[in-house]
């Protein structure tokens, strides 16, 4: 199996990939979408959403991110995966599966998937723009209100140069509502001849079995599955062996807090932590406990000293422990 992480829009940002990456059983993340509308942007601005382009294009950890783009702008969306293709990004990703309205309304996100045509002038653009070794892949949803144009928007994009294709099986009107139609991405292989992955409705190793026996796709993209269990891509990966206990995810706490300390501003800091508790009390009933007892402080000192008080308590239970082992 390959596991992707997934671009998720103000949740999966540099921060949690790098810790994301850490924990292990990531082979490739792909980054936030960057928005392209009528201009070629600053490499500061790249640089902004995906830091990793200082660190050869990998987070900490070694595994490789790929700059996603967002836009409606053939020409403009070819000039700057141009330019991050010499920034030396490990690939360049198309967003077709944003369902945010503000995207939609101006024509980019899934907004895009009512026009095959649309979808595959703009991969054909990217694809033409950046050298022939730079991977240049696309993001797509099952259709916008609809999923009648699945299949053909899948072709243009395929038929137009990418070398990946990541289907998420909800549409647009679907949003996040479960279920996902795994079911459809296996119809969507049939008509395609590139590389397919599976996305949408992954939080456990039983999901990942079942999308995997219904999609036929031996690539899965988790996103927040990943984010509720930093363990998923072990586990899908190696088996129910591979789950991560909450000891084992604390140090990876800790460390998230340091690099939302160090990176994001003071008022974004508690609302960071306390976002990604909220997803890790699906799986987790010690980050339910963390999260009522957190989720009225916004003070970053009292959250550090909070956090510094379950990591003593930690290494006194482990000591204990080793202590009876004795």
């Amino acid at each position: 199996m390959t596991v992707l992480l997934a671009p998720m829009e103000g949740l999966l940002d540099f921060v949690l990939r790098d810790i994301l990456t850490r924990v292990g059983g990531i082979d490739r993340c792909v980054s936030e979408f960057i928005r392209i509308t009528d201009q070629l942007l600053p490499e500061r601005v790249f640089i902004r959403i995906v830091p990793e382009l200082l660190n050869g294009s990998r987070t900490p950890a070694g595994v490789p991110v790929r700059a996603q783009l967002l836009g409606s702008d053939a020409s403009c969306m070819a000039d700057n995966a141009a330019r991050l293709a010499e920034m030396g990004s490990a690939g360049i990703d198309i967003n077709f599966g944003c369902p945010a309205k503000i995207v939609n309304r101006h024509g980019g996100g899934a907004a895009l998937l009512q026009d095959p045509e649309a979808v595959g002038r703009i991969v054909a653009a990217v694809r033409r723009a950046v050298p022939a070794g730079v991977p240049v892949s696309a993001k797509m949803r099952l259709g916008f209100n609809d999923d009648a144009l699945a299949e053909d928007c899948a072709q243009a994009i395929d038929s137009a140069g990418a070398c990946e294709l990541v289907v998420h099986a909800r549409t647009k009107a679907d949003g996040y509502r479960p279920p996902a139609y795994w079911e459809r991405i296996a119809d969507i292989r049939q008509v395609v001849r590139l590389p397919v992955v599976a996305n949408g409705e992954i939080w456990t190793l039983a999901d990942a079995q079942r999308c995997r026996e219904v999609s036929g796709c031996n690539m899965l993209m988790i996103g927040r599955g990943a984010v509720a269990d930093p363990g998923l891509g072990w586990a899908i990966q190696g088996g129910a062996s591979a789950a991560l206990t909450w000891s084992q995810l604390l140090p990876h706490i800790d460390d998230f807090w340091l690099l939302v300390c160090s990176r994001l501003d003071a008022k974004s800091r508690a609302g960071r932590l306390k976002q990604w508790l909220n997803f890790l009390r699906r799986r987790f009933p010690e980050a339910e406990v963390a999260y009522q007892q957190l989720k009225t402080v916004n003070d970053p000192v009292l959250v550090g000293d909070w956090l510094a008080r379950q990591s003593r308590i930690a290494a006194l239970t482990k000591s204990q422990d080793l202590h009876w082992l004795l």
